[in-house]
């Protein structure tokens, strides 16, 4: 594995080698005998705004013994229009890594090409996989294995973060019910490739008896502000709340990758009965996102 860019990317085998090691980062953190990124200095260069994100990519690449600098696209050259490919090929004279957030997919793939240094998607607004690596180990955590578990997605069913999940439960084996309007779901082709792990359905109830996982994202994504009107119009039926729970499996996993809109995709009460599963899932980016890290670390004298 030299990048991490995608979830569909990656084989089973690859994503239980990064699972594995994020519990033993969990489980070692502040006691690691080795800093695979000692001497090395990697770039955060984000494009789109940033918390969860920027701090334990931050915080994760000092704890493993390496320097980091965060550069805005605004900032930087790439603000001003230089092509993608031409700012790759002067950080990969300098940098021993970087950690994207961005717009579109392809920038992160150019970036890998051209820069030739490890390179991690950070977000995109096709996939997200950093995240869906710490969910991953949030439900193992929780409910100790994936396979033959169902996880039911509530809200836009064809954002980052939904296409991700699909990709994993196509490759580890669980079933992914994605409960949304027509208007907000994977495409036919991408269904197709996905297999029959990935269902779609417009029937929250239906979708969520006898879940395992519900997990829900917001209902106006970065860059889609313009819709935000007609997107809640369309969403708002698609919320987590105390109904919704009560037809799942008892003890439910309730998720959401935050940042939470409150009273649209998923109820206050509904959040904070689940906060602790809910933050712990935000707290496992930094160890998911450290063994990313560990992984593509090029050795250096």
């Amino acid at each position: 594995m030299k990048h991490l860019l995608s979830i569909e990317s990656l084989s089973a085998a690859e994503l239980h080698r990064i699972l594995d090691l994020a519990d033993e980062m969990k489980a070692t953190r502040g006691r690691h005998t080795a800093h695979p990124l000692r001497h090395q200095c990697w770039a955060l260069i984000f494009s789109k705004a940033s918390t969860r994100t920027r701090v334990s990519f931050e915080v994760g690449v000092r704890e493993l013994g390496g320097d980091v600098m965060f550069l805005s696209a605004a900032e930087i050259q790439l603000g001003r229009g230089e092509p993608i490919k031409d700012t790759a090929r002067v950080m990969g004279r300098m940098l021993h890594g970087a950690i994207i957030r961005t717009f579109a997919q392809q920038d992160v793939v150019d970036f890998a090409h051209y820069s030739g240094i490890p390179t991690i998607n950070a977000l995109t607004d096709d996939e997200h996989p950093c995240q869906i690596v710490a969910d991953l180990q949030t439900m193992r955590e929780k409910l100790g294995s994936l396979e033959g578990k169902t996880v039911t997605f509530v809200g836009d069913g064809a954002c980052n973060v939904p296409v991700s999940l699909a990709w994993a439960a196509a490759r580890l084996g669980f079933d992914l019910r994605i409960a949304a309007p027509a208007a907000y779901r994977p495409s036919a082709a991408l269904l197709a490739r996905l297999g029959p792990r990935v269902s779609v359905t417009s029937d929250l109830a239906a979708a969520a008896c006898g879940a395992d996982v519900l997990y829900t994202d917001v209902w106006v994504s970065m860059g889609k502000e313009d819709e935000a009107e007609f997107r809640i119009a369309q969403l708002g039926g698609y919320q987590i709340d105390a109904g919704l729970v009560a037809r799942a499996k008892p003890g439910a996993l309730v998720m959401h990758c935050l940042p939470a809109y409150r009273g649209k995709e998923i109820t206050d009460e509904t959040f904070e009965q689940h906060a602790a599963t809910i933050f712990e899932q935000a707290e496992n980016r930094l160890h998911a996102q450290k063994a990313i890290l560990s992984l593509l670390a090029t050795p250096t004298a």
